[in-house]
């Protein structure tokens, strides 16, 4: 059969055409639901949400006594209190907190008596030493985002949020085919002539290291109808499909004629060396390589072509490539119609890092063994001189660098939201939310230690947000106010409203227990606001010194009926099915210093701020007003 190289497509032009083909024939990952124990280093197909509290139950923190916490009040070491047997209840740690008490003391902290009573040298505040519902995970909490790999604490947050199977990327099956009349299965005695077939056993190895899952198929021998047949058997079996050898110019080198026959042929020929005769093909959206058969030739077809496809295949983004500058020992010369590969092998004389290159041949595979690094020659350079210093590509590189957006400040859910929807739209970009309340957020910004701030600050003599906050605390500019949403902020109460809780001062009502958001938060100054307006006296309010740092885990408390009230938005109500007493529509803004504008992070932020899919997600949480989200605001 006749022979041709059809191109000499360099290298990055031929990887780029291969995946917008396979991309237009719709190449793309697949998923599968497994148990939640099983998901270890898997990818997660779509954000993962809690179905139930962790803790789910109010539980005991410490072994010691429950008691309602009102019955110790006064107890101080000159005026103990003793409670009765039917004042407290025994408790261990983990221990459900028994119904009517409030608080814990630890057992080094009481005095038993023979009649069964016990003596306390100081008061028990509300809710210590207890656990409280959602402590850990809230019911309804993004627990991962999608296109995220699991790791094992993130089994046990699932795990303890009641996910019990969930929808990962499956692993792409990658067949492998070996042909050749002279290639035998691994043997301790060949015999002259025979090749012993190790190369799958090679790429098996590294697909596995890839994520993907190798499937290798008995030698075929070189004739033309069989290595057809188990071409399309694998492509009818697999994902992917490596087709190893018979890519060059020899007289039964059949794998050009067989994938041009079952499905097309895009490149074949590429200006790589060792690797020039490497065929992309496809039949469809499954990928057909074509690589050559002397080993290190193979190695580099996979790693530049079919590792990229996996790591498409599972979400993630492509491990960069670590270099450094080195001094070759030794010239190295190459032609100029390739870009060539030369492996070297590295290490300090005195300060110089030195690069001493091994030999070049395609089939020493034990080359690659030996390597510390690889050097690209490019195409068109004839090559290098000794003791000149190149770059070269540092073989198994450490990730340093990670694009993470770190925002600091108020809670809200549509922080989640923002970090999936970012994260899915481009897998190198991660989002890290710390809750700190709009005050802490902007002393983070301040200090240089976050990317954005989420803040809601009124100013009570004028009814405005965040303005006159940013003026005060950046005089000389340097940040950016950027719009995100209004939210309705409001009480949440229990489901049927029980105590009928009609208005804001009705908080301070006998019998209302209240669950407040820490200082510093928005949350607390809006609160703390009302009941100035309100003539409430936060003294008189149960729970006000009972503290929480999300919208969700307040909420969390009154639908497990530890609470009755407590102030939040409107979504976090929604999601645990709790009434909503409305007070404002408030501003959330986003606050960005100008040293993080021009991030590729920040970018990606105000672009999704902007995205029909951010206002789809914001209209199906409820609660929410959107007014040109990701615009500047003037603060001037």
């Amino acid at each position: 059969m006749g022979f041709e190289y059809l191109t000499n497509v360099p290298l990055e032009q031929a990887r780029e055409d291969y995946i917008a083909l396979l991309q237009q024939n719709g190449f793309a990952g697949q998923t599968e639901t497994i148990p939640v124990q099983e998901a270890y280093g898997r990818m997660t197909a779509k954000a993962v949400y809690a179905k139930i509290n962790a803790p789910h139950y109010a539980a005991s923190a410490m072994d010691g006594v429950a008691l309602r916490a009102r019955d110790s009040f006064g107890a101080t070491e000159t005026t103990p209190i003793t409670l009765r047997p039917e004042q407290f209840v025994v408790v261990d740690t983990g221990d459900p907190i028994p119904e009517n008490c409030d608080a814990v003391i630890m057992v080094e902290d009481i005095v038993k008596n023979d009649d069964g009573s016990i003596t306390i040298h100081a008061a028990a505040a509300p809710w210590q030493h207890i656990r409280q519902i959602g402590e850990d995970v809230c019911a309804g909490e993004m627990v991962l985002p999608g296109f995220m790999e699991v790791t094992p604490a993130a089994i046990g947050a699932m795990i303890a949020g009641g996910v019990l199977t969930l929808e990962v990327i499956r692993r792409p099956v990658v067949g492998i085919i070996p042909t050749g009349d002279e290639i035998i299965p691994p043997c301790a005695d060949p015999k002259p002539g025979d090749i012993l077939e190790f190369n799958s056993s090679i790429f098996s190895a590294m697909l596995q290291d890839w994520g993907a899952c190798p499937k290798t198929y008995p030698i075929v021998p070189d004739k033309f109808e069989q290595i057809r047949e188990m071409v399309e058997k694998a492509a009818d079996e697999c994902d992917m499909v490596i087709l190893n050898a018979g890519s060059s110019a020899g007289r039964e080198d059949f794998s050009t004629a067989v994938i041009r026959e079952i499905g097309q042929v895009l490149y074949h020929g590429i200006a790589i060396k060792p690797g020039k005769p490497a065929i992309l093909g496809c039949r469809g959206a499954k990928p057909i390589l074509g690589v050559p058969g002397y080993p290190v030739s193979g190695i580099l077809v996979i790693e530049e072509f079919l590792r990229p496809l996996v790591d498409r295949w599972l979400g993630r983004e492509s491990e960069a490539e670590s270099s450094t500058r080195a001094v070759l020992t030794r010239p190295v010369v190459s032609g100029l119609k390739y870009r060539e590969y030369v492996r070297v092998r590295m290490g300090y004389v005195g300060d110089k890092l030195m690069a001493a290159p091994l030999p070049r041949g395609s089939g020493v595979v034990s080359s690659f063994m030996k390597a510390d690094g690889m050097l690209e020659v490019p195409q068109g350079t004839e090559g290098y001189q000794s003791g000149e210093e190149v770059r070269v590509r540092l073989l198994n590189p450490k990730r340093r660098l990670k694009n993470t957006l770190v925002v600091i400040g108020s809670h809200d859910p549509l922080l989640d939201e923002l970090a999936d929807l970012i994260h899915t739209d481009d897998h190198s970009l991660f989002v890290s939310s710390a809750h700190v309340g709009s005050m802490g957020g902007i002393m983070a910004v301040r200090r240089g230690e976050a990317h954005a701030a989420g803040i809601h600050l009124l100013d009570t003599e004028t009814g405005e947000y965040n303005r006159s906050y940013i003026k005060k605390y950046f005089p000389h500019g340097g940040v950016y106010l950027v719009r995100c949403v209004g939210r309705q902020q409001g009480l949440m109460l229990r489901k049927g409203n029980p105590l009928h809780i009609d208005r804001f001062a009705d908080i301070a009502k006998d019998g209302v227990r209240y669950v407040n958001r820490q200082k510093g938060s928005g949350t607390r100054i809006l609160m703390d606001y009302l009941c100035q307006r309100d003539g409430v006296d936060p003294a008189a309010v149960y729970g006000y010194d009972r503290e929480e740092i999300t919208h969700n885990s307040v909420a969390v408390q009154i639908a497990s009926g530890s609470a009755d009230a407590g102030m939040g938005i409107y979504s976090a109500a929604k999601l645990y099915d709790l009434d909503f007493l409305p007070v404002c529509v408030e501003e959330y803004d986003l606050l960005i210093p100008d040293t993080a504008w021009g991030s590729p992070m920040v970018r990606q932020l105000i672009a999704t701020l902007k995205s029909a899919a951010f206002a789809a997600r914001i209209t199906a949480m409820g609660g929410y007003t959107l007014d040109r989200p990701g615009e500047i605001i003037d603060v001037l």
